[in-house]
């Protein structure tokens, strides 16, 4: 156990989930519960800054760390065969784990960068009426073409580049950018920055399931964002065609603070108030 949080963990198709659980908020019991899911290759407790904002907002919180990062397994290696419909898997064996502590109150999954990727695909793909409110901060789809000016050129050969290395290496072994990746998941990130569209998983039309969608959303994009900048959060939130989108801009003034994609976690008092005051407006359970 840290000072901070409880470590437990959530045993998935020989994968282990690492779950942070922090105390429960001052004021009355039943706060509403947020879930995390992280950026690609951050470690849950990156998000403890967050994490102590969100309570002192009144929410309960919890942390996971992504399958193959943090405290989660399995390492990323050759014989990995996860991508992103795991990971959205994940997301229902936590919420299935946490049914205790969840039942009878407002939750939400607030995902950052890949983490709110995935948070979209459990909704999609999975049994939605599990979580009352998505909230995405920092996400975006990071297709080439939706970047602003000439940013694109770069991004496609980037992106497409490190998916070759995972192909031919096996593995991502997160040279610079997204620590180390199974080839998976590493292949679907790059087929949205290629696409703007998310794959089909086993047959299932992702982009479809997606503008099925109809959990309320709290999409906020960051200033100073070197990887999804503000237009590739307004590209996803075109995707939710039937989800009711509060789209708000975090911007420098409002935060007090610098910022870029992940920046924010350490500046995030406003936006802890800002996600409190979206929970508190979703219809009670």
């Amino acid at each position: 156990m840290s000072g901070e949080y409880i470590q437990e963990f959530v045993d998935v198709d020989g994968a282990r989930i690492g779950v942070q659980v922090y105390p429960e908020p001052d004021g009355p019991p039943g706060a509403p519960v947020v879930v995390i899911w992280p950026a690609m290759g951050v470690r849950a407790r990156y998000y403890r800054p967050f994490a102590a904002a969100l309570r002192d907002a009144g929410l309960a919180v919890v942390v996971v760390d992504l399958r193959g990062t943090g405290e989660s397994t399995p390492t990323p290696a050759r014989t990995c065969r996860y991508g992103y419909a795991e990971l959205a898997g994940d997301v229902g064996a936590v919420l299935d784990a946490l049914k205790p502590r969840l039942d009878g109150r407002t939750r939400l999954l607030l995902g950052h960068s890949l983490g709110g990727q995935v948070a979209v695909l459990h909704q999609a793909l999975h049994d939605a009426d599990r979580v009352d409110g998505l909230a995405l901060v920092a996400v975006g789809v990071p297709w080439w073409r939706g970047y602003p000016g000439r940013r694109g050129w770069g991004v496609l050969p980037y992106t497409q580049g490190i998916a070759a290395v995972a192909r031919l290496l096996g593995v991502w072994p997160g040279w610079g950018f997204g620590g180390r990746q199974a080839r998976g998941v590493i292949r679907d990130w790059a087929y949205t920055a290629r696409t703007g569209r998310f794959p089909r998983f086993d047959g299932v039309d992702a982009e479809a399931a997606i503008r099925a969608v109809r959990t309320p959303v709290l999409a906020v994009s960051v200033d100073d964002d070197q990887y999804t900048p503000h237009e590739t959060l307004d590209h996803l939130c075109t995707k939710l065609a039937a989800a009711a989108v509060t789209r708000h801009r975090y911007t420098v003034a409002e935060a007090g603070a610098p910022l870029d994609h992940f920046a924010w976690v350490r500046a995030a008092t406003p936006l802890a108030a800002r996600v409190a005051a979206f929970a508190a407006a979703l219809p009670p359970r």
